[in-house]
């Protein structure tokens, strides 16, 4: 199977490093210099399944970019690339869709790690048992790997579905920061365990009746979250 890879950088040094590494690890690299061409790329190329966006660029940044992918794209993995280290754009990077994000520099290693876990969740891994988990009024079905709210699809990313999984396997049991993202985001997980932390705050915005007063993801401070049945 093909394993494609959108590269979205405008420095052509930094471009080739990537390509060069994701080559060696086995992916076709698709590249683009300008969020534009990216959004082209994305859509003659429909079998990409992880895409690395780099923040700053001219004309579209590479926030807008991620935004337009999350309109019509729920499946496929998102990767920020940043050279700030600042919170904000990591922050910002993961409420507009993202999944993941690196700071430059960083070694072929990490980044290579990086994608190798994002592609496992978009759809390079095998299929799921099919199933489905109901607890009202959600209903997630492990098939096709969607989740309900009374009767209506709630449009999440594959790191919001393996999230909303773990909880709904594990109903009122805390579940600690570093459990989930040794589960969901895999051992070998290079970035900080904040990332969790913005993640849920993304979900209870799409499944919370009242994000700033959760009923079903509840924090147990100091330690986790807890799916609240």
């Amino acid at each position: 199977m093909v394993r494609k890879v959108l590269v979205l950088e405008d420095e052509a040094s930094i471009r080739g490093f990537i390509e060069i590494n994701l080559t060696r690890a086995g992916y076709e690299v698709i590249e683009a210099e300008t969020g534009e061409e990216a959004l082209e790329k994305l859509r003659d190329n429909a079998d990409i399944r992880v895409a690395l966006l780099d923040i700053m660029l001219p004309g579209i940044d590479g926030f807008e970019v991620c935004r337009r992918i999350r309109a019509t794209n729920t499946r496929i993995g998102i990767i920020m690339l940043t050279a700030r280290s600042q919170e904000m754009d990591k922050v910002t990077g993961l409420m507009t869709g993202a999944d993941d994000y690196v700071t430059k520099p960083f070694s072929p290693a990490e980044l290579t790690a990086r994608v190798d876990a994002l592609f496992r969740r978009a759809g390079g891994a095998a299929p799921e048992q099919v199933g489905e988990i109901r607890q009202e009024p959600f209903l997630l079905n492990t098939r096709n790997r969607t989740l309900e709210k009374n009767g209506q699809r709630v449009k999440l990313t594959q790191v919001e579905y393996s999230i909303m999984k773990m909880f709904m396997e594990n109903p009122g049991k805390a579940l600690s920061r570093e459990e989930i993202l040794d589960t969901v985001w895999g051992r070998d997980y290079f970035g900080e365990v904040k990332i969790v932390d913005v993640n849920i705050r993304r979900l209870r915005l799409k499944i919370e009746d009242n994000a700033q007063n959760p009923t079903y993801i509840n924090t147990v401070w100091g330690y986790g979250y807890k799916w609240g049945f």
